[in-house]
């Protein structure tokens, strides 16, 4: 880096300076990406339309009009119903705040079992306090939980049994059994500012909640009602293998007018709704596993039990119902069903397909690339009718012997209600089940057996050679998992292509590199035509390019593969449900956790269903007295021992998802609460403790440009420098905060991050961090940035860094990421700088450049930022990096 550029460089001054003028917006950012991302999000859409048709009078059902609790319709701005019938100090049958924080810390945070809550309440009543426990036991504890009567919602169960023909002897055995304001009332239709083209972000701004409501609105009866599509979605699932067969097969519903960033944050926009039946043979009678009549009857039993399931809400998709909504306001509720998330093989069940077909179109399994029409509930009920099912079994892929449950209620298309699965889809099925594995089998014909081991214990020191990052996998064996897991498929991702660099031909890693674009640009938060031109293109150039897999002789009989072929319809179910981050498998995936696992461990493992239902319902009783309590005031102010315990938390417990909104600032770095002991404090000692002697000067040139807000113009006279001779602070950290709506993050699509420069981390080897460095607002992207390696945090606040400058005026071809060098000035010193915090954007990961250079045993992710000379800027490390270093 040349010393103008060191200039240039250092203004970097307040990163707070570029300022939404949309009116009544006065949020603050740090770079142009930022600002234009925000107005996107939240500003550039000219107008909404409801679904309403011309000609139908005033008041449709896309209007979602309020009304009384009689069903009658009232002025919109008509003040909100009484809210509460109990006064701001009624804690129910918990009597006081005490037994309710201590109840839900026990039973929800920290999962006791029965014996430890006897044990913690013994131990309480014998302290030297002297003071009673709130609980004198499990039991009273429980039945407090219990007798709450927000959110006792019962579970009921159903027996459903095989009606067909029986054989007159030797039976077979299985034959014998909080969201105000992240809420739509209406679908609409966004379009940009200027060239009013479509965005799509949440569900109801899709087209199939608009054709929905147009379809209802033929019945005079609905104008004005609130249309509530049912989302649903299932997985079976194992939570101990070594147990014994403890499969559940849990059903999940939320509602499509809750908001994709309510979604994401977990914040309950899901429940648990059924666990259904899992048929199987006794030990004794495994060869009826194979039955044709067995498969039958398991694919019957599922859709019969959905429809008895959902049987209760089939009376509301006729006639409205009258509601109260998430403002508070009551609403006539019309609901439909909506899409269903679900793994190809569920989808297959769901849809009554055959296996290896695909569920949206008639494409046959032999070339599903072939381009078909899209799969109709009427094509599927007359090729049924028409002909036998055999034939519609080998020439359509039809079963004719299910009848999907959706047959049962009005305005269900199973065929259009398939939902993407990004997880199973593109993660786990088209990345690891797909290219990783083929990558090694194209390593085995290259090099034979022995050679291709050789190639990949190669692969895996590079990827355990990543540096550290905020929310990354680490790797210390490469991808030897013994058993992946979608965290590892994901985490993976985000390292892999440059591990392959030089193993496998080019276009092989240009066929990573667009199915990774094409991963990440269906996640981003909000979609416009234009991305979804980008989505094209993407998935074009990974259909050029996967045919090397073809050529080498790795994928020899083509790529008609379900998964792969998913790819295909993802920009038409885009423009039907939205963007697809809300919709996703990883949502009910991550429900698991917390409905079936966690309430699973704390059973006696005994018939431990009801256990878990039991659970359940307590967690949902918890919860709801929680939103009570906090709706009435009660639980404004956070107690002293709860503060006590935040202050003693570690730093990095505390990073991860945010659960506040955005304020002024659209991202934000603060300093760690407390400063680091035992470093020198005054400005010659620090500068000889970090091996710096122009520390001095350094802070000088920062003081002088925060002072006067310009960069000095002759640095290498210090005479006009101010000499700061106080005390000095240093900080082994500091926590960037910023808007990530595409990543896990909280209702405000806020989460947060640590930034380390610390010379030993968790008793290990230092660790310091790379960053974004705020520098060009008139720019986009990595044009308005400069990487950077802190190292050290103190008080001002501001941070001493060694810059890092670029290799080439634009990314990477092959890998389409930008490269960076570290930078030295003419001397061969480490061009550093003192900056403010607030020019810093949060954390740059960077993945060294390996080329064909075989990487040492004694490398690893603690000392690669130091030994190798360049290094990628990985735009794949999440998905904010993915928008920033474009």
């Amino acid at each position: 880096m040349s010393q103008s550029h060191s200039q240039s460089a250092r203004q970097a001054l307040s990163a707070r300076r570029i300022l939404c003028l949309h009116t009544g917006c006065h949020r603050w950012f740090k770079t142009a990406s930022g600002l234009k991302h925000h107005k996107s999000s939240f500003h550039n859409y000219s107008f909404h339309e409801s679904g309403l048709p011309l000609h139908s009078p005033p008041a449709g059902p896309a209007e979602g009009q309020k009304c009384d609790s009689n069903g009658q319709y009232i002025d919109p701005n008509s003040p909100l119903p009484p809210l509460f019938e109990r006064s701001s100090n009624d804690w129910g049958p918990y009597g006081s705040r005490l037994r309710f924080e201590t109840a839900e810390f026990i039973f929800r945070e920290a999962e006791m079992s029965a014996s430890r809550i006897d044990k913690l309440c013994h131990l309480w009543g014998h302290s030297s306090s002297g003071g009673q426990p709130p609980f004198t036991d499990h039991k009273e504890l429980y039945k407090t939980i219990d007798a709450m009567e927000v959110g006792d919602v019962q579970w009921n169960t159903f027996k459903l049994k095989y009606n067909g023909e029986r054989p007159a002897d030797n039976i077979p055995p299985w034959t014998n059994s909080e969201f105000h304001g992240e809420f739509d009332y209406s679908p609409y239709r966004d379009f940009t500012t200027g060239d009013s083209k479509r965005r799509f972000e949440n569900f109801m701004s899709g087209d199939w909640a608009w054709s929905q409501a147009d379809a209802i609105a033929r019945d005079p009866s609905m104008h004005g009602a609130t249309f509530v599509p049912i989302i649903l979605g299932s997985d079976k699932m194992t939570v101990s293998v070594a147990t014994g067969q403890n499969d559940y097969w849990p059903v999940y519903l939320s509602v499509a007018n809750i908001h994709n960033n309510v979604q994401r944050a977990h914040c309950n926009g899901v429940e648990l709704l059924a666990f259904l039946a899992i048929p199987k043979g006794s030990r004794m009678a495994k060869k009826y596993t194979d039955d044709p009549v067995f498969r039958r009857f398991k694919k019957q039993l599922f859709h019969v039990a959905m429809s008895k399931i959902l049987g209760s809400l089939k009376a509301c998709m006729m006639v409205p119902w009258v509601m109260k909504c998430p403002d508070n306001h009551f609403h006539r509720v019309i609901c439909g069903i909506g899409p269903y998330i679900a793994d190809y093989l569920e989808q297959v069940l769901i849809s009554g397909i055959v296996q290896n077909w695909c569920g949206r179109c008639t494409a046959s399994p032999d070339d599903l690339d072939a381009g078909r029409p899209p799969r109709m509930a009427e094509l599927m009920r007359a090729v049924i009718e028409e002909l036998q099912a055999s034939a519609a079994w080998d020439e359509w892929g039809i079963d004719a012997n299910v009848v999907p449950f959706t047959e049962d209620f009005p305005r269900a298309n199973i065929c259009q209600l398939l939902a993407l699965d990004i997880l199973h889809q593109l993660i786990k099925g088209g990345f690891k089940d797909h290219l990783v594995e083929w990558v090694g089998k194209y390593l085995e014909l290259v090099y034979g057996k022995a050679g291709a081991k050789e190639q990949l214990a190669d692969i895996d020191r590079r990827i355990a050679a990543a540096p550290p990052f905020p929310g990354l996998r680490r790797f210390p064996d490469g991808q030897g998992f013994s058993q992946w897991m979608g965290d590892d498929s994901k985490a993976l991702m985000k390292v892999y292509i440059p591990a392959i660099e030089g193993h496998v031909p080019s276009d092989i890693v240009r066929t990573f590199h667009a199915f990774l674009e094409f991963c990440y640009i269906v996640r981003q938060n909000v979609i416009t035509e234009d991305t979804l031109s980008d989505l094209k293109m993407a998935l074009d150039r990974f259909h050029r390019y996967r045919e090397n897999f073809r050529d080498v002789g790795v994928r020899i009989d083509g790529f008609s593969l379900p998964h792969q072929h998913s790819l295909v319809h993802y920009g038409a179910l885009i423009r039907l449900f939205g963007a697809p981050n809300g919709l996703c498998m990883s949502i009910t995936e991550s429900k698991h956790i917390v409905v079936v696992k966690r309430p699973w461990r704390r059973s006696s493992k005994h018939n431990a269903l009801g256990q878990i239902l039991w659970t359940n319902q307590c967690l949902t009783q918890l919860a709801a007295a929680r939103a009570d309590f906090e709706a009435r005031g009660m639980l404004l102010e956070m107690s002293g021992m709860t503060e006590g315990l935040n202050d003693g938390e570690d730093e990095d417990e505390r990073a991860g998802i945010v659960d506040e909104r955005p304020v002024l600032a659209h991202s934000d770095v603060k300093l760690a609460r407390c400063h680091a002991c035992g470093h020198a404090r005054s400005v010659p000692a620090l500068a000889i403790e970090l091996g710096v002697p122009m520390l001095p000067r350094l802070i000088g040139q920062f003081l002088y440009e925060q002072l006067h807000c310009e960069p000095i113009s002759s640095p290498s006279h210090p005479c006009c420098l101010p000499v700061f001779a106080g005390p000095l602070k240093v900080f082994h950290s500091a926590t960037a905060t910023f808007v990530s709506p595409s990543d896990p993050s909280g209702i405000g699509s806020m989460r947060c991050e640590m930034i380390h420069a610390i010379p030993t981390w968790h008793c290990g080897p230092a660790r310091y961090d790379t960053i974004f460095v705020s520098m060009d607002d008139t720019a986009d992207g990595m044009l308005s940035m400069e990487v950077a390696r802190v190292l050290s945090f103190f008080s001002y606040p501001c941070a001493l860094i060694h810059w890092f400058e670029r290799i080439a005026d634009e990314p990477d071809e092959l890998m389409g990421m930008w490269m960076v060098k570290p930078s030295f000035v003419e001397d061969g010193t480490k061009n550093l700088s003192v900056i403010h915090v607030d020019s810093i954007v949060r954390n740059a990961h960077l993945l060294p450049i390996f080329r064909r250079e075989r990487v040492p045993p004694y490398i690893n992710l603690h000392n690669s930022l130091d030994i190798y000379h360049s290094f990628y800027v990985n735009r794949f490390a999440d998905h904010h990096a993915f928008e920033l270093a474009s």
